[in-house]
């Protein structure tokens, strides 16, 4: 079956042959054929002088005789007339010769994407379908325009696969170089967009005009040699981009660690261009659209080669391109559409109402009948063209696939994109980004990083004061200056784990930022600013990261600890105060525990009241006093026994637990505090610190100042620049009475030097103000960040590595996590707080023991509750008590006894009742009852 059908299609070419013979020898043929057909006009807008003007010329009159000779019985004929326009002008005097001499009810055009508005104008004027095969602007979209079509590439997909191919080799900043046209500019700006979108970053554009001499391209190449990103994106037609790419070989530039991309406006030329120039551009990638082999391509390029040779034997043209196929198959799609809808019918053009009173071309313009149908079929024509399918969605044609291109010879296809998949190496793969072996400029096999370091200046601050960071040092005898210091030795160590991941040397050239003094030439905050002004690449330090900072410089990952705190001088009189033994506890817990001597007190007085317990007889003054010293005396006399009740001595052991524990806290503390060296800021609090009485220091040049000022509230006035550790020892030592400061606000790193050296006579104190630490700076987003940061990573996990350098310019354990000394500005004393659950523990067991003891608390309510219910459940009862009151037996809820009618008589008459002797009687009856129970249970 297979031969079969190429047996047809060779027989099919040869009668396409001979065809396109008899065509060419005589034309008064065609008149004959045409005679009974209905006619219809098509005008072509284009400069067959061109590459793409000849090759659309050829293509479009393969497509007409094709089209008739393989539907002969169809009644239309396209009847196509080219017309020659080379510039806008020449294009719009064409169009409205086309409408007015042949009456065209479509254009096919224009070439010169500047002339599209104009045309696409006049189309939807005169109601004619506009359909260009060439590149128009994006912004030219056909759903603002109903009458124009666009069968070319997708652009909102096309710079989708640009966009793929960049992230699928982390290239994430790129140039952009165009030609300085409207069409040129509207396909960048729908670059921008989609690489903005995918955080890629565009660090020059530049335009380049088609009619620029190479002296000004070489220029223009000349200053993008010097610049980092090594990444070029090239949408250029196909004469311009030649001129370039053989400027940018000259250059040099197409060597190992360039990448150049071309976009489908020259890539999908790239069979049609002159051997030297491909030879110039070996390495490139290309990005065009994809274009389906079939045997029938095959057969109709050796046609077209054939009727190149009949028609432009003189042309400079070799090959057919994918412009020349669009051309093809619109002939196809207008030729099918028309036969649909005039079969029956004659097409004419309807001329306006009053055509006198139009005084110029465009208003005598007539309305073609039928435009506005032929539009509507055009776009519902669908069928397998030689570029593929064709098929148009919203009047643009349906082009989701793009091939990826590698310019060795006319293009090594490397891999597909579709906005299904995205980047494979064939269509039918599933694995995603994944490409085909690429030959980079330079025949590298390794992809390149997308940028390089021609020259990397950096910026260094000059310091007076902590050289363990920095030091900037001219030797006259080797006439060079010396940077060393653990920031230099971080960033060195760094540079080297970076040099070896990318694979390049970088040759940092450092320069001091000075005046002509010596001295520094301004701030840090000035010094980052150069990068911004494009004077230092990066700067090199003790750089602090803080926010403000970002908005012109971008920092790597912090290589040194965060943090900034405050700086004062201890005091030492703890040992020589007489009242030092109150300092082992705060107020409040010498008042709890006064308290709770007495509350203890009260509580075992009331329990032993009744007993004859001598120690708490005698007067009121001597109980009182006796209250008071109690708690005391069990402390200190253990063996005496102090207490008869059982309950009391409840209570007693438990507060002789709770005072155990105090006595041994109270001695701990007091020893520490004897034999502990304790250091103690002279000042910790910072709303005293913020009187004007006050100063505060801060290193020259530092954030900290505006840190002062705007986030602490210091007033301008309070704050004192200082240098080096020198000044830190003497302001603080002469305090601001005496010209001095009263504290020192600082980064971590810088205290943790000055300690080490002053540990003795000052501290920190106050809280810890979180900062981003020390790191480097670079220009915003230069690729060297990323790489830095993960280098140092690299080095802090190196541990080794990073004591070696710490003990070199700090010595021991000086650049630990925490400080060495860090006191807090609260008392060290222990509080009523840290004793609080002891305190609770005490007083409920001491309030249980009372209510078990003191039983008259709780059985009178108990008895009137027990009284109320025998009165519920016996009414006789209680009004027989009511009606005879004097045989009422009375209770006596102290002692529990009932009393017969007379004694409750006698009780109540105070003559012959004797309180004393009835207590005492009563309190001796309850001790045997008592004695009783517990022998006789």
């Amino acid at each position: 079956m297979a031969t079969v059908k190429w047996l047809f299609l060779d027989l099919l070419l040869l009668f396409l042959l001979f065809h396109d013979a008899v065509a060419d020898q005589s034309e008064s043929n065609v008149e004959k054929i045409t005679e009974s057909k209905s006619l219809v006009h098509i005008g072509a807008i284009f400069d067959p002088d061109t590459l793409d003007g000849a090759i659309a010329e050829i293509s479009m009159s393969l497509a007409v005789a094709d089209f008739y000779a393989l539907h002969p019985n169809y009644q239309t004929r396209l009847s196509v007339h080219f017309t020659t326009a080379k510039d806008l002008v020449t294009t719009a005097a064409a169009a409205v010769d086309l409408l007015k001499k042949f009456k065209v009810h479509a254009i096919i055009g224009p070439q010169i994407p500047a002339a599209a508005p104009f045309l696409v104008e006049l189309g939807e004027k005169a109601q004619v379908p506009i359909i260009s095969f060439f590149e128009t602007s994006p912004a030219l979209s056909p759903t603002e325009y109903p009458f124009f079509i666009r069968v070319t590439q997708n652009d909102s997909l096309h710079v989708k696969a640009i966009s793929a191919v960049l992230q699928n080799f982390s290239w994430h900043e790129v140039v952009l170089m165009f030609e300085d046209t409207d069409y040129g500019a509207g396909f960048i700006s729908f670059l921008v967009d989609e690489l903005q979108e995918n955080d890629i970053r565009i660090s020059h554009m530049s335009k380049i005009p088609t009619s620029a001499e190479d002296f000004q391209i070489s220029k223009e190449l000349s200053k993008l040699s010097t610049m980092q990103t090594r990444v070029f994106i090239v949408h250029m037609n196909a004469a311009l981009a030649s001129r370039l790419f053989a400027l940018v070989d000259k250059k040099g530039m197409m060597s190992k660690g360039y990448t150049w991309i071309v976009t489908a406006r020259l890539s999908n030329s790239l069979n049609v261009l002159d051997s030297e120039v491909i030879d110039s551009m070996e390495g490139v990638l290309g990005v065009r659209s994809h274009l389906p082999k079939s045997k029938e391509l095959g057969l109709f390029d050796r046609r077209w080669k054939s009727k190149l040779h009949s028609m432009k034997p003189n042309s400079s043209v070799t090959e057919i391109n994918i412009s020349g196929l669009w051309a093809y198959d619109t002939i196809f799609a207008l030729a099918k559409a028309v036969e649909k809808i005039l079969s029956p019918t004659n097409p004419s053009i309807v001329n306006p109402n009053n055509p006198s009173e139009s005084t110029t071309d465009f208003g005598s313009l007539g309305i073609s009948r039928i435009g506005p149908s032929l539009y509507n079929q055009i776009l519902n024509t669908q069928f397998k063209g030689l570029s593929g399918e064709f098929h148009l969605v919203n009047g643009k044609l349906e082009s989701s696939v793009f091939e990826v291109v590698n310019v060795i010879g006319t293009g090594r296809v490397v891999g597909y994109w579709t906005s299904e998949k995205g980047l494979t190496q064939t269509l039918d793969s599933t694995s995603k980004n994944d490409l085909k072996r690429i030959i980079w400029p330079g025949d590298s096999t390794m992809a390149p990083t997308g940028w390089a370091i021609p020259s990397l200046v950096v910026g260094t601050p000059v310091k007076l004061g902590f050289p363990e960071f920095l030091r900037v040092r001219k030797d006259d005898y080797l006439n060079k200056t010396i940077y060393s210091g653990f920031c230099i030795d971080i960033f060195n160590a760094a540079l080297e784990i970076v040099e070896g991941k990318i694979g390049m040397k970088i040759h940092p050239q450092f320069v001091p930022y000075e005046d002509a003094n010596g001295e520094m030439a301004g701030t840090y905050d000035d010094l980052l600013l150069q990068i911004k002004l494009k004077k230092f690449d990066a700067v090199v330090g003790d750089i602090s990261i803080v926010a403000s900072r970002t908005d012109y410089v971008e920092f790597t990952l912090p290589y040194s600890e965060s943090g900034v705190t405050m700086l004062v001088p201890v005091k030492r009189d703890n040992r020589h105060n007489m009242w030092i033994f109150l300092k082992p506890w705060t107020l409040d817990l010498w008042l709890t525990v006064f308290a709770a001597c007495i509350f203890i007190a009260v509580i075992i007085r009331t329990m032993e009241r009744q007993t004859e317990n001598s120690e708490f007889a005698g007067s009121p003054r001597r109980q009182l006093g006796m209250i008071f010293m109690f708690p005391f005396y069990a402390m200190v006399i253990p063996q005496r026994e102090l207490v008869v009740r059982d309950c009391s001595k409840f209570v007693l052991v438990t507060w002789l637990w709770l005072a155990f524990i105090l006595m041994q806290s109270y001695t701990a503390s007091l020893s520490s505090i004897l034999t502990v060296d304790q250091l103690e800021p002279t000042l910790a609090d910072l709303k005293k610190l913020r009187t004007e009485s006050h100063f505060v220091g801060f290193q020259n040049g530092s954030f900290v100042e505006d840190f002062l000022v705007k986030q602490l509230n210091f007033s301008s006035n309070q704050t004192r620049p200082l240098i080096n550790i020198g000044e830190y020892k003497e302001a603080l030592s002469n305090g601001s009475k005496n010209g001095g400061v009263s504290a020192i606000f600082e980064e971590i790193p810088y205290i943790k030097v000055f300690l080490k050296k002053y540990s003795s006579k000052y501290t920190t104190a106050g809280p810890i103000y979180r900062t981003d630490g020390l790191g480097f700076a670079f220009a915003r987003g230069s690729p060297l960040i990323s790489h830095f940061s993960q280098a140092i990573l690299l080095v802090r996990e190196n541990q080794t590595r990073m004591d070696r350098m710490e003990k070199k310019y700090f010595g021991e354990n000086v650049m630990t996590p925490t400080l060495a000394r860090s006191i807090s500005s609260e008392s060290s004393s222990l509080r009523a707080y840290n004793f609080g659950g002891l305190f609770i523990i005490v007083g409920i067991a001491a309030l249980l023991a009372l209510l078990i003891s003191e039983r008259y608390i709780w059985q009178k309510p108990v008895s009137l509750v027990n009284k109320y219910l025998t009165s519920q459940e016996n009414p006789s009862n209680e009004a027989q008590s009511v009606a005879h009151p004097t045989i009422l037996q009375e209770t006596d809820i102290a002692g529990g006894h009932s009393l017969s009618p007379g004694q409750a008589e006698d009780s109540g008459n105070p003559e012959r009742t004797n309180s004393g002797h009835i207590s005492g009687d009563t309190s001796a009856e309850e001790d045997e009852t008592e004695n009783a129970e517990a022998h006789h249970p």
